[in-house]
């Protein structure tokens, strides 16, 4: 399989010792896979400077903000630097105190740009208005510069006269003129360069190519879709176009937590008010891939960095190749545009195309623009022991935390316990996000330190949340597993005589679930409460979160719990046995649940369920760089005839006539086969009763348009 299964994942023992491969889009044969990363990653904005490639993100109310990472060659990054260690605002909403926050607030939607010798992070605060953060080195420090107005999501550009134009605004664009010392806007600056009605959205990113102002801007109404506007002069008039849409990669939108209408709600109140939003399958909405920047490989080739909702992860990021076509950059591939492969050549791995600007299949000859030192690699390492004086970069705070009541000590984190009601209120709570498609997070607690009315364990911190964790009434210990969705606690008594207990959360983020477990010996682990449905949602704007946290329901300053030795197992992680090469296979039509049979008559039909003759089985025969042909067992290799043309995919006894097909690995045997030729993809129509053709677009949301197969051994 694919993916370890979910059961066996939830009774597995994992070491302190645990595997550290984490996920990566790069498969180590010059070919990716999105999402580039399996957490999440929002309002990605991406900058080259030189060789150097920076994509800023979205922390909302968590600290360190704004987050920066560094690649070389798009594919595979590292955590450089954040742009601050907490908010430097004085309200008690940014340190979560007397009941003041700012989840869904905070700072989103960043864009960075290099200008003058020096890096630019523009960013909003909620009620605060643009902020601007700059640095001689990408790595800091950052000076912080409070421009206040009233300018959010928006793009920036360095124009050749040395100006500086924001550009914002949802429907009616606008563009307002920076003072080069980013003290704020030049008074009375703001235009309206495209007026309402033009199907123009928000997120805007701004570029200046060859002369050409090209703005990249996103709209959810009435589903998502990545537009161009484009003009000659930064106050127009632009023409636009819509150049992504529907790419979903085969993920249907998630159920959405949900309040009821007129309800006065609060972070923090119980599940009563809480439902999960109706799960259409079928539906696109506005979890396909959208705001992002695009930016100019090296070797000349052209990508773009959406942001896509993967269900309860959250939204991460999708690298995309792009082709100019009549002076337009449209997201895909000649043949295919607006859409985008799931697997491709990594940039520098596939050969530029100097009239196209998009990178093509590359020969088994092509030259590689490859950094040769820059390596497969995770942007973060998400076990921690403690051993450190610093917490990991992964790590992030639940609002500005009190840095006198948390410390690192004789290799444990140690967190005062301070009131709270619940886990939502609770202060200095350490989190990190979760990673898909499946992975089991495991932490040891220490409750020596505990007081009377302390709370303390492993929780996922979203709305709704939900935990595990130790609980202290007078001198007796209680074990609890609480989920907010549906305000329902489980309670059984333990005894924990060494002080001493392993959390763990188990999460198949694909599917919306996970649920919590517990050993008192670090090896045999007991599973507690129900297997838990998950949401993504638009009230703080994050996926699902691990946390540590200590609090007090009692009203008073409490002990304090230690956390030590918290692991991340990652079983998706390696896929390299994911591409069956040289097995022998049948292809189910995801649709249909039928077998694929190259018929005698030459085409490649579908047989009845259940079907294991010989003319359903198919040899994976491995080209490189995930290319592979597909030869039946009675000889023949399956071919293409025409371009698209129902019945098109036939067969011949010649190898040198066979297709080669570039294989899009889904995950748990899911797939499908991209023709290199045309940048379609193979399917058969669930009801037409057409054979197979290799006219299919891509994927829809619900995987049964007839596009994605499963392979079976």
């Amino acid at each position: 399989m694919g993916c370890c299964c979910f059961g066996l994942l939830m009774m597995a023992a994992v070491s302190v010792q645990a595997q550290t491969k984490s996920w990566t889009a790069d498969n180590g044969n010059g070919t990716f896979t999105n999402p580039l990363f399996y957490d999440e990653f929002s309002d990605p904005d991406i900058l080259r400077v030189g060789d150097d490639y920076y994509l800023a993100g979205t922390t909302m109310h968590t600290v360190p903000g704004l987050v920066i990472l560094h690649s070389k060659d798009l594919v595979n990054w590292e955590n450089m630097a954040y742009c601050f260690d907490r908010f430097d605002f004085p309200e008690d909403r940014f340190a979560l105190k007397n009941h003041e926050e700012i989840y869904g607030q905070g700072i989103w939607a960043p864009c960075i740009r290099y200008a003058n010798g020096q890096f630019y992070v523009f960013s909003n605060v909620n009620g605060k208005g643009l902020q601007c953060y700059t640095a001689k080195d990408i790595k800091g420090p950052w000076t912080h510069h409070n421009m206040q107005g009233n300018i959010y999501d928006l793009g920036v550009l360095f124009d050749d006269d040395g100006k500086i134009y924001a550009i914002h605004g949802y429907g009616t664009v606008k563009c307002t003129e920076l003072k080069a010392d980013m003290s704020g806007p030049v008074e009375g600056t703001e235009r309206v360069i495209i007026p309402e009605g033009n199907g123009v959205g928000e997120g805007h990113h701004m570029y200046k190519i060859d002369g050409m102002y090209y703005l990249i801007s996103t709209d959810y109404m009435p589903n998502g879709r990545t537009l161009c506007s484009r003009s000659k002069s930064i106050w127009g008039p632009y023409e636009t176009r819509v150049i992504q849409a529907d790419e979903t990669y085969g993920y249907h939108a998630a159920s959405l937590t949900q309040v009821p209408r007129g309800t006065k709600y609060r972070i923090g109140e119980d599940g009563t008010k809480f439902a999960l939003g109706p799960l259409d399958k079928d539906a696109t909405a506005c979890s396909n891939a959208h705001q992002g920047g695009i930016v100019q490989y090296k070797d000349g080739s052209w990508w773009a960095l959406f942001m896509q909702d993967f269900h309860s992860i959250g939204r991460t990021v999708c690298l995309m190749p792009m082709t100019w076509e009549d002076g337009w950059p449209m997201v895909g591939l000649k043949g295919n545009l607006g859409r985008a492969p799931r697997t491709w050549f990594k940039p520098g791995a596939a050969s530029p195309s100097a009239t196209e600007g998009t990178a093509i299949a590359p020969s088994h000859d092509s030259q590689t623009t490859e950094d040769p030192a820059w390596g497969v690699r995770a942007p973060y390492d998400r076990n921690e022991t403690f051993d450190g004086k610093q917490l990991g970069r992964v790590w992030q705070w639940n609002h500005n935390p009190d840095d006198k009541l948390w410390s690192l000590k004789k290799g444990r984190l140690r967190i005062q316990a301070q009131p709270a009601e619940q886990l939502m209120w609770a202060r200095n709570t350490l989190t990190q996000r979760v990673i898909g498609p499946k992975s089991v997070a495991t932490v040891e607690l220490y409750v020596n330190g505990m007081k009377d009315g302390d709370v303390c364990g492993l929780g996922n911190i979203n709305v709704p949340c939900s935990w595990i964790g130790i609980v202290k009434n007078g001198n007796s210990l209680t074990l609890r597993c609480f989920e907010q969705l549906t305000n329902d606690t489980v309670t059984v008594p333990i005894g924990l005589p060494d002080g001493k207990i392993c959390l763990r959360m188990v999460g198949d983020y694909d599917n919306d679930q996970a649920q919590y477990a517990y050993s008192t010996d670090g090896v045999n682990y007991q599973t507690l409460g129900r297997m838990m449905p998950l949401s993504y949602q638009l009230i703080s704007f994050q996926g699902s979160r691990h946390a540590l946290f200590s609090f007090n329901t009692k009203g008073k300053q409490g002990g304090y719990a230690e956390f030590d030795n918290f692991t991340v197992e990652e079983p998706c992680a390696d896929r390299s046995q994911n591409i069956p090469y040289g097995k022998t296979i049948r292809i189910i039509n995801k649709a249909t649940g039928r077998p694929a049979i190259a018929l005698k008559h030459g085409l490649l039909h579908d047989s009845h369920a259940g079907d294991k003759s010989e003319l359903t089985r198919f040899k994976v025969i491995n080209c490189g760089q995930g290319k592979v042909m597909l030869q039946c067992a009675d000889g023949r290799y399956m071919r293409i005839c025409g371009n698209g043309l129902p019945g098109d995919v036939r067969f011949t006894t010649d190898a040198k006539e066979a297709e080669q097909f570039l294989w899009q690995d889904f995950l748990d045997h899911d797939f499908m086969l991209l023709s290199l030729r045309n940048h379609r993809y193979l399917g058969k129509s669930p009801t037409t009763g057409s054979s197979y053709s290799m006219d299919y677009t891509g994927p829809d949301p619900a995987r049964r348009n007839g596009a994605v197969l499963v392979w079976e051994e």
